[in-house]
Protein backbone atom coordinates (compact mmCIF):
# COMPACT_ATOMS: atom_id res chain seq x y z
CA UNK A 1 0.00 0.00 0.00
CA UNK A 2 1.29 3.45 -1.15
CA UNK A 3 1.16 6.49 1.25
CA UNK A 4 -0.68 8.37 -1.92
CA UNK A 5 -3.65 5.40 -1.01
CA UNK A 6 -3.59 5.49 2.73
CA UNK A 7 -4.69 9.31 2.31
CA UNK A 8 -7.05 8.96 0.30
CA UNK A 9 -9.03 5.74 2.82
CA UNK A 10 -11.62 7.76 5.19
CA UNK A 11 -10.77 7.12 9.23
CA UNK A 12 -12.77 4.32 9.23
CA UNK A 13 -11.05 2.62 6.71
CA UNK A 14 -8.00 3.54 7.86
CA UNK A 15 -8.81 1.83 11.02
CA UNK A 16 -9.96 -1.22 9.76
CA UNK A 17 -7.00 -1.53 7.39
CA UNK A 18 -4.60 -1.59 10.74
CA UNK A 19 -6.57 -3.97 12.09
CA UNK A 20 -6.02 -6.20 9.13
CA UNK A 21 -2.48 -5.33 8.74
CA UNK A 22 -1.71 -6.20 12.54
CA UNK A 23 -3.97 -9.47 12.33
CA UNK A 24 -1.50 -10.48 9.01
CA UNK A 25 1.47 -9.46 10.93
CA UNK A 26 0.62 -11.48 13.73
CA UNK A 27 -0.21 -14.42 11.65
CA UNK A 28 3.17 -13.61 9.66
CA UNK A 29 5.25 -13.64 12.56
CA UNK A 30 3.70 -17.09 13.66
CA UNK A 31 4.04 -19.11 10.13
CA UNK A 32 7.94 -17.94 10.52
CA UNK A 33 8.17 -18.84 13.96
CA UNK A 34 6.68 -22.68 12.70
CA UNK A 35 8.94 -22.47 9.59
CA UNK A 36 5.80 -21.93 7.38
CA UNK A 37 6.99 -18.61 6.06
CA UNK A 38 7.65 -18.51 2.20
CA UNK A 39 8.14 -14.81 1.58
CA UNK A 40 9.63 -13.60 4.75
CA UNK A 41 9.98 -9.61 3.14
CA UNK A 42 6.03 -9.78 3.59
CA UNK A 43 6.94 -8.93 7.18
CA UNK A 44 8.62 -5.26 6.31
CA UNK A 45 6.02 -4.89 4.30
CA UNK A 46 3.64 -4.69 6.36
CA UNK A 47 5.07 -3.16 9.01
CA UNK A 48 5.68 -0.27 6.62
CA UNK A 49 1.91 -0.44 5.56
CA UNK A 50 1.07 -0.14 9.81
CA UNK A 51 3.57 2.52 10.09
CA UNK A 52 2.02 4.79 6.82
CA UNK A 53 -1.61 3.90 8.36
CA UNK A 54 -0.40 5.28 11.69
CA UNK A 55 1.44 7.92 10.61
CA UNK A 56 -2.15 9.48 8.26
CA UNK A 57 -4.31 8.73 11.27
CA UNK A 58 -1.97 10.72 13.53
CA UNK A 59 -1.45 13.76 10.61
CA UNK A 60 -5.05 13.72 10.70
CA UNK A 61 -5.04 13.85 14.75
CA UNK A 62 -3.15 16.69 14.91
CA UNK A 63 -4.85 18.60 11.65
CA UNK A 64 -7.74 18.34 13.66
CA UNK A 65 -6.69 19.66 17.07
CA UNK A 66 -5.28 22.61 15.44
CA UNK A 67 -8.61 23.42 13.47
CA UNK A 68 -10.66 23.09 16.55
CA UNK A 69 -8.17 25.75 17.95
Amino acid sequence: MKAAEVRELSSDDLTSKLKEARAELFNLRFQMATSQLDNTARVKQVKKDIARIQTEMRAREIAAAGASK
